[in-house]
């Protein structure tokens, strides 16, 4: 996979000062036609947090702020995809929001709704080549790090000596994937170097998908003969898949396995020590500073975000808002909670509850 895709520059001295508005014509929300925001979501398999999270906050933010809007979900369909921007564009979008399903599909989307004067938002995913006014997401060569550091960190409390470490890394059509790559790659592959870890499998799972996730893995764990002593998922999702497995052999609890995204079942598994660290990002956070851009846009106004963040393929410096992530482990599963991303009751249902108090979970 592709490394060192982005490039992080400050662009003024509003950085800090966070969303000023510039009152610059955007061409995109002027008085002739009502403002409507779009939004293209991507499936609800590979991760819950689009339907959980996403939509709910995106829902608020746009209702809070008055203005109309559409949320769909493409279920991971390219042709739904475009269909989907289609019918909004039809019915009067003006500004759309799209988390692309990879950057040849999105860039189609993003160029037609430009011809047709709709303003864009590449949300969470940059479209490469892609003609987006912003850019919202966290650091994901951040995230990557994190779950890199986490891993080391969780070997090293297992006393695992030379640990053969397994890579399961997602989608190859994901820009987003490539920086976590990038990520965790950087904290790893200078452990491999010095010998300190031994490099396993290494491998992208198509779309996202678990249940691919799961037999790839199952794969992986018969080729090595079953010495794999930790494996970097990059998501929750994948890494339940790989834990499903482990179960199957005996092995959960034993081999250390990364996450990201801090959803419900991801924090479970790390509450039964099944997974030992997800990465949590805070996606209101994310959401508002999207819809602020969003809304700016329908009011005809260009927002400065004081980031840009290269897109190598199109040649260009893309606004940006980049967030910070947060890695999670046991002893601070109770801060997901505490930030409202997921509830106790829906964390701590059943034979959770015991874990859940001990672990601090209020």
């Amino acid at each position: 996979m592709r490394r060192g895709l982005l490039t992080i520059t400050a662009v003024g001295l509003l950085a800090t000062g966070g969303l000023a508005a510039c009152g610059e014509d955007s061409g995109a929300g002027g008085s002739e036609r009502t403002p409507k925001i779009g939004v293209i979501l991507p499936d609800s398999a590979s991760s819950a947090r689009w339907e959980t999270a996403d939509r709910k906050y995106l829902e608020s933010a746009f209702i809070a702020a008055g203005v109309q809007y559409d949320i769909q979900n493409a279920q991971g369909d390219k042709a739904q995809f475009q269909t989907i921007a289609d019918q909004m564009m039809a019915n009067g979008v003006t500004i759309l929001m799209i988390v692309n399903l990879d950057s040849g599909t999105g860039k189609a989307v993003l160029d037609k709704a430009k011809s047709q004067g709709v303003a864009t938002i590449d949300y969470d995913r940059l479209t490469l080549g892609g003609s987006a006014e912003y850019y919202v997401s966290f650091d994901n060569v951040a995230v990557g790090k994190l779950q890199g550091e986490g891993l080391v960190k969780c070997l090293a409390d297992k006393g695992v000596k030379n640990p053969v470490v397994a890579e399961l890394n997602g989608s190859s059509t994901d820009n987003n994937a490539t920086l976590f790559k990038e990520g965790y790659d950087s904290i790893l592959n200078p452990k491999y170097e010095a010998k300190e870890f031994v490099k396993g499998p290494d491998q992208s799972v198509p779309e996202w998908d678990n249940t691919q996730a799961g037999t790839i893995f199952e794969q992986m764990l018969t080729q090595e003969r079953g010495k794999i002593d930790g494996v970097l998922a990059a998501n929750d999702g994948m890494g339940n898949a790989v834990i499903s497995v482990l179960k199957k052999n005996k092995l959960n609890g034993k081999v250390p396995v990364t996450g990201q995204d801090a959803d419900v079942q991801g924090l479970q598994n790390i509450l039964a020590g099944d997974q030992c660290m997800t990465v949590y990002k805070a996606i209101k956070q994310e959401a508002d500073a999207a819809a602020d851009l969003a809304v700016g846009l329908a009011k005809g106004e260009k927002r400065e975000t004081g980031q840009t963040v290269k897109d190598p393929e199109g040649h260009r410096d893309v606004p940006a808002v980049l967030l910070t992530p947060k890695a999670i482990y046991l002893e601070n599963v109770k801060d997901v909670v505490t930030d409202g991303f997921v509830t106790r009751a829906d964390l701590c249902a059943g034979e959770f509850a015991a874990l859940c108090a001990k672990a601090g979970v209020n």
